[in-house]
């Protein structure tokens, strides 16, 4: 007999609709009136704000200050740097006109012209860049460590809730620096929060490294990246970190007086993270029933279903459920006080049980007479839909202990994952059968590459297949499979979102 499912299709039959699916059962999000964008749904933002509480928190660690810079930038600041507008130009949104006026039909139509265009904030470097211009004036003033949470703009053409919407949630940090080494130490300090953050709290393993030069960040000297694998074996990248150099800042005009009484141009650094971990969390974790969550990132850790079949014994039960909540209020994980809630809706039993588990809370427990005549409790865990009776005292006493049960499993089924659909190549026949063959749909591929734009750019137009990342910047003996040269690194390749 064929086992059903709350998720149609399967994640098996049509895994972009599947993930589609999952957001719309698991009350995530779902498309704005707006082409492009999407109404992030209070279930969701929940898991947002979890996320950004847990980073800002580790900005601010190292040193991080939050400030915030305008939406609006003008064209001939983003005009400054080159390569940064040649970058982003398909994607700006403009904003040409201000005000409304009726004609003379009785429409709505722009009224007057701007002076200057005004650019609809897709990243923020030239516009922080002219206030830092003002703030740093001697080495004194460096370095100067910002971050910023706030919404951007790129006009995407094919999108896709939380991977790629034309508006979009995320923080971009912005520094600036005394010396390269300072800079650079900066950019890898930022892309292991990352890393930290993916495994340690959302539980997505990643590979980290630094981009190829065709994958770099427009304007920047060097980009670094952390890449998880989804579901479908493509790649996502979940962050990235950048190392400008003195490019942004002699297009911004960011000098100091340096220690030995010269000007100099700053060094400067830009990182981010955004919505699209969201769409990472969802990919990497959900199953055939719904979403699954790690607790760390969990808006509640359990949920207490009531288990009333009659208006007797309500009044017990509901008494039981709170001062159930109560302990386990009282317990902590991850440093952060247990969230519980009671869901007293008037519905079914099985309409409700299965409500939570396509919210993906990691612990649905039911309390009934049963239970309580036996000083017990029944839960599920979401992360292996294994249900679970136990007394009382053992649970409450045991919660912690459960949730981190509950996390690290969640990881290490992602990490076997990642394994079991990760393989080093260095055969080009071998290579292109790995990502041509339907049945196997590749995963992350391994190889040995002589470092040439020519050999990526003939990869990615065969096969769609890009280099995800550099993990390590030493020589590897022995010839690229693809043209035959010296090689020059052992790099990440991977079809991806």
């Amino acid at each position: 007999m064929t086992k059903k499912h709350a998720i149609s299709p399967l994640r098996s039959e049509n895994y972009p609709e599947w993930y589609q699916q999952i957001i719309i059962a698991a009350d995530l999000a779902e498309p704005s009136v707006v082409r492009g964008c999407m109404v992030i749904k209070p279930w969701g933002y929940a898991i947002w704000e979890n996320m950004t509480a847990i980073l800002d928190e580790m900005f601010k660690a190292t040193g991080h200050k939050n400030a915030y810079f305008p939406l609006f930038i003008p064209l001939r600041l983003l005009a400054k740097e080159a390569e940064h507008v040649k970058g982003f130009a398909k994607e700006c949104a403009v904003v040409t006109h201000s005000r409304l006026e009726t004609n003379e039909s009785g429409e709505l139509v722009p009224a007057s012209p701007l002076e200057e265009p005004l650019i609809v904030r897709p990243t923020s470097e030239t516009i922080i860049g002219e206030s830092f211009a003002k703030w740093i004036k001697s080495y004194r003033d460096l370095p100067l460590l910002i971050n910023q949470w706030a919404n951007v703009v790129r006009w995407e053409m094919r999108t896709r809730m939380f991977l790629r919407t034309t508006e979009f949630l995320w923080q971009e940090g912005h520094t600036a620096h005394e010396t390269p080494e300072e800079a650079i130490e900066e950019t890898k300090r930022m892309l292991e929060c990352y890393r930290k953050f993916a495994e340690d709290f959302a539980a997505m393993p990643v590979i980290h490294g630094r981009k190829s030069d065709s994958e770099r960040f427009p304007g920047a000297v060097d980009t670094y990246c952390i890449e998880a694998m989804m579901q479908d074996k493509k790649a996502l990248q979940a962050g990235t970190s950048h190392f400008l150099g003195q490019n942004f800042s002699r297009a911004s005009d960011i000098k100091f007086m340096a220690r030995s009484g010269s000007e100099e141009f700053a060094w400067t650094t830009s990182w981010g993270v955004s919505t699209r971990l969201m769409g990472g969390l969802i990919m990497i974790h959900s199953d055939d029933d719904g979403l699954v969550l790690p607790p760390k990132l969990a808006p509640l850790q359990a949920v207490i279903l009531p288990v009333i079949h009659d208006e007797t014994s309500r009044v017990k039960i509901l008494e039981n459920c709170n001062k159930l909540s109560d302990e386990l209020g009282k317990k902590s994980f991850g440093n952060k006080p247990v969230k519980i809630e009671i869901d007293g809706r008037d519905m079914r039993g099985g309409d409700k049980l299965w409500s939570w588990i396509k919210k993906g809370i990691p612990i649905i427990i039911e309390l009934g007479e049963k239970e309580i005549a036996s000083e017990s409790l029944t839960y599920t865990r979401r992360d292996n839909m294994i249900k679970i009776s136990e007394k009382l005292p053992n649970f409450i006493q045991n919660l912690p202990a459960i949730l981190k049960s509950i996390q690290d499993n969640i990881f290490s089924k992602a990490l076997e994952f990642r394994e079991k659909n990760t393989k080093e190549i260095n055969s080009k026949n071998e290579f292109y059968e790995f990502f041509n063959d339907e049945n196997k749909a590749g995963g992350f591929a391994i190889s040995i590459w002589d470092g040439s734009k020519e050999t990526e750019e003939r990869i990615k137009r065969d096969l769609g297949v890009t280099i995800r990342c550099i993990p390590g910047d030493s020589f590897n003996p022995g010839r690229c499979p693809f043209s035959g040269n010296p090689s020059k690194y052992q790099v990440v390749w991977a079809k991806s979102y």
